[in-house]
C-alpha cells in the first residue's frame, strides 16, 4: 500500500534559501527605497497604483494583494490626496469603494512601466543568451510552486456555495469537452459528501475558489472520489495531486479500505495522473455512462491532516 502524505517537513536550509532569495531580491530591485524606480513614492504606492488597472473595487484589491484593510485604505486615500486616484461609491451597492486612476495617475503608471522595463533590461543585458533563458525558465519554476504553495484546500460543506460554485463550473467545462455533453444530474448530491457519508473540498487562491473535489461512500468500506477538478487558469500547478491527496486522506478518516474511480476516454491527463499516483485501472465497478475507464487504490495512513479556521489543507 502506498501510504497517503501531504509534503515531508520543511527543512531548515530549504527555510533559509527562500529567505536569502527574498532579501537579494527585494534589495535588488529597490523595494526598501522610499523613491521607487526613482519616482516620489514607495514600493507599496507603487504597485497599488499599478494594480487598480483601469478600476477595481477596494474589496478585490484587499484580496489580490492580501492587505490589511486599514494600510490599504491609507494609501488609497494617500494616491487620492496626490490626485492620481478617484474613489467613489456605486449607487448600486453602498458598501462598495471603487477606485480609479485619474488621468495623472495614468501618466505615472505609464511612466512606471517604462522605467521598470528599463531597469529590467540593463539587468538581463549583462547575461548570455542562453543565461536569459536559464533564468527566465526558472523564474517560471519559482513562480509556479509558489503559486501553489500559497493555494490552500479546505474542507467544505456540500451545501456550500463555494462547493456548488466548483461543481456548476466543472460541469462546464466537461460539457465543453466530452463529445456527447455533460449532464449535471450526475453531479453528486450535498449529501453524499458531507458529514459521515463523504467530503468535500475546494482549492482557494487570495480567496477565490479554483477547484474541488468529493469522496462520497460507495458501499461500506469503499470511497469513490468524484469530480476533481481545476479551473483553467490553475492548471499545470500541482493542483490536482494536492486535491487527491486531501481526498485520500479523507478516505482514511472515513475507515475506507478502497477508494475507486472512473473517468473519461477524453480526459487522458486525469488517467495519467491517477496512474502515477498509485492508481491501478480495474474492470468497470459501476455503469456509469461517462465512464471509460476504472480505478482503484489502497491508501495508507499518512500524517494528520493539520486544520486552520477554514477546516482541513
Amino acid at each position: 500500500m502506498e501510504p497517503v502524505t501531504e509534503s515531508a517537513p520543511v527543512r531548515p536550509e530549504d527555510i533559509a534559501a527562500v529567505r536569502r532569495f527574498n532579501r537579494y531580491f527585494t534589495r535588488r530591485i529597490g523595494a526598501l527605497d522610499d523613491h521607487y524606480l526613482g519616482q516620489d513614492r514607495p514600493l507599496g504606492e507603487a504597485r497599488l497604483l499599478f494594480e487598480i488597472g483601469d478600476g477595481v473595487s477596494l474589496r478585490e484589491l484587499r484580496g489580490r494583494l492580501a492587505l490589511d484593510a486599514g494600510y490599504l485604505s491609507r494609501m488609497a486615500k494617500s494616491l487620492e490626496a496626490q490626485g492620481l486616484v478617484r474613489l467613489t461609491v456605486p449607487p448600486h451597492d453602498t458598501r462598495l469603494r471603487l477606485i480609479e486612476p485619474t488621468p495623472a495617475g495614468r501618466v505615472e503608471v505609464k511612466e512606471q512601466n517604462r522605467r521598470a522595463d528599463a531597469l529590467t533590461a540593463d539587468l538581463l543585458d549583462t547575461l548570455t543568451a542562453p543565461q536569459r533563458t536559464e533564468l527566465t525558465r526558472a523564474l517560471a519554476t519559482t513562480q509556479r510552486l509558489l503559486r501553489l504553495a500559497a493555494i490552500t484546500v479546505a474542507l467544505v460543506d456540500g451545501t456550500a456555495e463555494d462547493a456548488r460554485a466548483c461543481l456548476d463550473a466543472y460541469a462546464a467545462d466537461i460539457d465543453a469537452r466530452f463529445p456527447e455533453g455533460f449532464d449535471k444530474t450526475d453531479l453528486v448530491r450535498p449529501e453524499e459528501v458531507t458529514g459521515e457519508a463523504g467530503a468535500f473540498f475546494v482549492a482557494y487562491e487570495e480567496g477565490r475558489p479554483i477547484g474541488c473535489g468529493a469522496l462520497r461512500t460507495l458501499e461500506p468500506g469503499v470511497g469513490e472520489i468524484r469530480h476533481v477538478w481545476v479551473h483553467p487558469d490553475a492548471r499545470r500547478l500541482g493542483l490536482a495531486r494536492r486535491i487527491l491527496t486531501e481526498l485520500e486522506l479523507a478516505a482514511v478518516a472515513h475507515d475506507f479500505a478502497v477508494v475507486r474511480l472512473d473517468t473519461h476516454a477524453v480526459l487522458t491527463e486525469a488517467q495519467a495522473m491517477y496512474r502515477a499516483c498509485g492508481y491501478a485501472e480495474i474492470p468497470a465497478y459501476v455503469d456509469h455512462v461517462y465512464a471509460d475507464h476504472w480505478f482503484e487504490k489502497r491508501p495508507a495512513p499518512g500524517r494528520p491532516r493539520e486544520q486552520d479556521g477554514r477546516g482541513a489543507r
